[in-house]
């Protein structure tokens, strides 16, 4: 079974989910855009436990959880997207994001997520592509989530996601 795909625009460190998705970078120590959101909102407990639980960091389209520290879920799900404008533009590592983290969700018993548009703003993947990916792997994916959430970022993404979602 598949998750129910659905999409909200807004803050996607306020979403009372039981994980909340992080585009990160490979260091897992923070940086800009929604890590860095996410880093601020959860608090220093989150980059205490990425230092703990990977110090070597995370590879591109893999993905690991750590507590959400001060934010309304429980756990963030870390994925690290692939970078478009460094030339990574292999699709299938931005699908990966998309799976790998619904299987840690599953390990982790999580029945609502929340999902950035991974890569597609500081990393540069072309916006219209990236929704394809997440719509089309998050309705497809065998998972036990019953909700994958898509907190779009202003009206425009949530515009774009809900034609994506009707099709």
């Amino acid at each position: 079974m598949s998750a129910r795909v659905t999409v909200v625009e807004g803050d996607i460190t306020a979403q009372e989910v039981d994980a909340v998705v992080n585009a990160a970078n490979r260091a897992m120590r923070g940086g800009g855009g929604v890590d860095g959101a996410i880093h601020r909102a959860g608090g220093p407990e989150v980059l205490e436990d990425c230092r703990r639980r990977f110090p070597h960091g995370l590879a591109t389209g893999d993905a690991g959880w750590t507590t959400a520290g001060r934010m309304p879920a429980r756990w963030i799900i870390h994925v690290v997207g692939p970078n478009y404008r460094a030339g990574e533009t292999d699709r299938a590592l931005l699908v990966s994001c998309y799976a790998r983290a619904l299987a840690v969700a599953d390990e982790l018993g999580a029945s609502t997520v929340a999902f950035p548009l991974v890569s597609a703003g500081i990393y540069g993947w072309p916006r219209g592509d990236a929704i394809d990916a997440a719509v089309s792997t998050l309705g497809s994916t065998p998972t036990s989530v019953e909700e994958a959430r898509l907190v779009a970022y202003g009206r425009a993404a949530y515009d774009e996601i809900v034609t994506a979602l009707s099709r």
